[in-house]
């Protein structure tokens, strides 16, 4: 086998929490592993926050190891109370198998699903025909109340209110596990590290019932430096859908990440060797840019194929291109270094308030020097001129300071 992809994962970044080390890197290193990754089809795309998952499942099969993509066609008629505040819209049946449906075409592009290398299931398969009775004998004796609600998943709905359709979603899960051992001689669950409590039920359950090895892993979430979520727009989610969110809109989010999240992303959300990741991510100030550029292209080759990164980079590039050309509409402001960006973008007639500022900046509509604008109270430096301000998608002005 290729070189150890617990090893591979730790470089990157991905593992949050492993339930035994030692032992699921040795095992990884010494055999093929069959592991599964779940997917509830609560919309009908995935989404950025899908995307670590993806790349750790596909690291995963290049070293070798079959991967099981479950969408939850069974989970996804309670759906997960974790990271959730409120109770999640309950869906049909029609629009649970939509999604599905919908999954299945985008996991293709990052897992290779042909000859047996990798499968996808549907828990709605078994979790349906399950009885209740027959489930609380045989699964729910497992389980003991005040461990679950140690579960931080549950304890961040109990001042609000935890339903009891959404207190079985455990259970639920782990059957999955369960199962999958049983029927594919599934050994590791892996998933977002907002997973471990249902994870960790997995595992025990696993093991109890079966007596049988079982381990699980989970990946990092997708954060920004500063802690927040990174994926998120004005619209909502950064979908994986061409429908929902174009390659280009796709392509410019990650061109105009911040400075400090370029490490992170390009380890995690690309396979560009580790050596080239920590040159680039070491770049600073303008060349930063050269950075982002990679990360866009690869993280849009990966989603929307090679052409549609080949145009999307094209088209960003003649972007820019025009942004230096002569028509472009120029002002000249004194005394402009040390002032607020929005009160000299207001003073020359850029925006017509301070209020439009701050609601293009909100929206991600503001640009200076092909970078996103998040800061409203921006102080402008020496280095920011000549300032090229992008405001919208195509209304271009060039600002020198005299």
């Amino acid at each position: 086998m290729a070189e150890n992809v617990f090893d591979t994962l730790t470089e990157r970044g991905f593992i949050a929490q492993c339930t035994d080390v030692d032992e699921v890197k040795k095992l990884l290193g010494e055999k093929k592993v069959t592991f599964y990754i779940g997917f509830d089809p609560t919309a009908d795309s995935l989404h950025a926050g899908h995307f670590i998952a993806l790349m750790a499942m596909a690291h995963m099969q290049r070293a070798g190891h079959r991967p099981i993509c479950l969408v939850g066609g069974g989970t996804g008629t309670i759906g997960d109370p974790s990271g959730r505040s409120d109770l999640r819209k309950v869906m049909t049946d029609e629009v649970i198998h939509h999604n599905c449906e919908c999954f299945k075409k985008q996991m293709a592009r990052f897992i290779d699903f042909s000859d047996g290398k990798a499968l996808m299931v549907n828990n709605g398969d078994w979790l349906r025909k399950l009885g209740y009775i027959d489930l609380l004998r045989e699964v729910g004796a497992h389980f003991t109340v005040n461990r679950m609600l140690a579960a931080e998943c549950y304890k961040q709905r109990w001042d609000k209110g935890l339903t009891f359709l959404e207190f079985n979603y455990m259970v639920m899960q782990a059957y999955d596990f369960y199962k999958l051992n049983g029927d594919y001689d599934c050994i590791l669950q892996m998933g977002g590290d907002d997973q471990w409590s249902n994870i960790i039920a997995g595992v025990e359950l696993t093991r109890r019932k079966t007596g049988r090895a079982a381990y699980g892993l989970t990946n990092k979430l997708l954060l920004k430096s500063d802690g927040s979520k990174m994926g998120k727009t004005a619209g909502g989610a950064l979908w994986l859908d061409a429908d929902k969110v174009s390659p280009y809109d796709f392509y410019q989010y990650w061109r105009n990440v911040d400075d400090a999240d370029v490490k992170t992303c390009l380890s995690l959300l690309t396979f560009v060797p580790m050596d080239e990741v920590n040159r680039l991510s070491s770049l600073e100030g303008a060349e930063i840019n050269e950075a982002k550029k990679v990360l866009a292209y690869e993280v849009t080759k990966l989603v929307h194929g090679e052409d549609a990164a080949n145009q999307a980079r094209q088209s960003a590039a003649e972007i820019f291109s025009n942004q230096s050309s002569d028509n472009m509409p120029t002002v000249e402001v004194a005394n402009a270094v040390g002032k607020k960006l929005l009160d000299v973008l207001a003073a020359v007639k850029i925006i017509d308030s301070k209020s439009e500022g701050r609601r293009l900046i909100n929206q991600s509509g503001l640009t200076l020097n092909d970078k996103k604008v998040s800061d409203v109270d921006y102080i402008l430096q020496a280095d920011d001129f000549p300032a090229v301000i992008r405001k919208g998608k195509k209304k271009f002005y060039k600002v020198i300071a005299s």
